[in-house]
């Protein structure tokens, strides 16, 4: 079991959980094929303190031409991903995490990055958040800009290896080495157990 280098983990710590919805799941139209196979892990990490978690969800416009630029030309091309296509179901946390809502707060994002906006930062800043652990979908997207975002907001990082999941076997492969090489001062990535024996 790896030991966190910065120290344990303290009551400010907030577990930051993204897009673990239908969305990505083998029944969605974006699958992350082993998104079930994480699940039960970020499932643990989240009843540990579910008052202290914070779960995204990635919410697609109504239509393409709703968003500016490339992302409508993105939309163009995954139509049926649109909210004038898409069963409405398909927004939704996986189960066993949508019960814990509340005390676990939901925040809702029309981008990759969770720190688009200021509803996460604002939410932060009133819970003087001193850490963010990190677990979700997916590792070389989602998770990716918003770790960069925590990065640049100067919080620490603890990223849940084994709590994070990708449609691309090789992107998540690379953005742990990533994370754990390129931005070791400000990045940890360490396994559940870790946490789970360290967060009180």
């Amino acid at each position: 079991m790896a030991v966190l280098l910065n120290g344990p983990l303290t009551e400010r710590s907030v577990h930051l959980c993204i897009d673990m919805q239908r969305l990505f799941s083998t029944e969605g139209p974006w699958p992350t094929p082993w998104m079930e196979r994480v699940l039960p892990t970020v499932t643990r990490i989240a009843e540990r303190f579910p008052e202290r978690t914070v779960f995204t969800r990635f919410i697609t416009p109504q239509r393409p031409e709703d968003m500016p630029g490339t992302w409508r030309i993105y939309y163009e091309r995954w139509r049926e991903t649109t909210r004038e296509h898409l069963d409405p179901r398909m927004l939704e946390l996986m189960p066993s995490l949508s019960r814990l809502v509340p005390p676990a707060t939901i925040i809702d994002k029309p981008v990759y990055s969770a720190f688009a906006g200021h509803k996460l930062a604002d939410y932060l800043r009133e819970r003087q958040a001193d850490a963010l652990i990190v677990t979700g979908s997916e590792t070389d997207v989602c998770v990716l800009a918003t770790v960069l975002g925590a990065v640049d907001h100067g919080y620490r990082v603890v990223i849940v290896a084994d709590g994070l999941c990708s449609s691309s076997d090789e992107g998540h492969d690379s953005l742990l080495s990533l994370y754990s090489k390129r931005f070791s001062q400000q990045i940890e990535t360490v396994d559940s157990e870790t946490i789970l024996s360290s967060w009180r």
